[in-house]
């Protein structure tokens, strides 16, 4: 069996790992369960207009500013991605991630289907996409409830907009149900594992498949 340290050296291009799902499914505990687990992977922090929550750091969470410095980002074609949900905006910079790409790190995002898609437009030869799904209507509501971040109207909103985010699940590469924390992260990394794995994605594969011919 080769063991790691011996093919740490074959150049591989980062991929961009997605995760989506309704408010509430999981994919930020499983974002930062991965995140905590796995340094060769970074977050794309976003930029957003919306207003600081408890707990939250600018610059780790996301970077905060004002609409008027998010539209100057979108003129100059700066942003991937960019949305509008519940009435703020949220983006992704090209920059850190054209970057870490080229360096062989994976970064991941926690964006909804109108990014996927934006991102797929543009990148889509980089981009792997999983769509996290709840057991069920009645626990996605529970889950809303018990994280006490959103008062009663807008997790109201939330459930009415779960539909929608749902129906786009057949355009993602793969989808989790998130029954069990503990194996929808398993599945996740499992998902991770094989795309590092596939070949475009692993440039250097030339060049080590160059050096073991030159010893036969």
């Amino acid at each position: 069996m080769v063991k790691r340290s011996e093919t740490a050296l074959i150049a591989r291009r980062g991929l961009m790992l997605v995760l989506s799902s309704p408010s509430g499914a999981g994919k930020t505990t499983l974002s930062r369960k991965l995140l905590d687990e796995d340094k060769d992977v970074m977050l794309s922090v976003s930029v957003t207009t919306r207003k600081i929550r408890p707990g939250e750091k600018d610059g780790r969470d996301y970077h905060f500013i004002d609409r008027k410095r998010f539209d100057v980002l979108i003129e100059k074609s700066e942003l991937l991605e960019w949305a509008e949900v519940f009435d703020n905006y949220y983006g992704t910079p090209a920059k850190p991630v054209v970057d870490a790409l080229a360096a062989g790190r994976d970064v991941l995002f926690d964006i909804d289907w109108q990014g996927t898609q934006q991102l797929s437009d543009k990148a889509r030869n980089d981009l792997v996409t999983v769509f996290v799904l709840p057991p069920s209507i009645p626990e996605l509501e529970r889950r809303l409830h018990t994280r006490a971040q959103d008062d009663y109207e807008t997790i109201h909103r939330r459930m009415a907009k779960a539909a929608d985010e749902m129906s786009h699940w057949a355009e993602y590469d793969y989808v989790v149900i998130n029954r069990d924390i503990a194996q929808a992260f398993d599945d996740i990394k499992a998902i991770l594992s094989a795309e590092r794995l596939k070949r475009e994605r692993q440039p250097g594969l030339y060049d080590f498949v160059r050096g073991l011919q030159a010893k036969l």
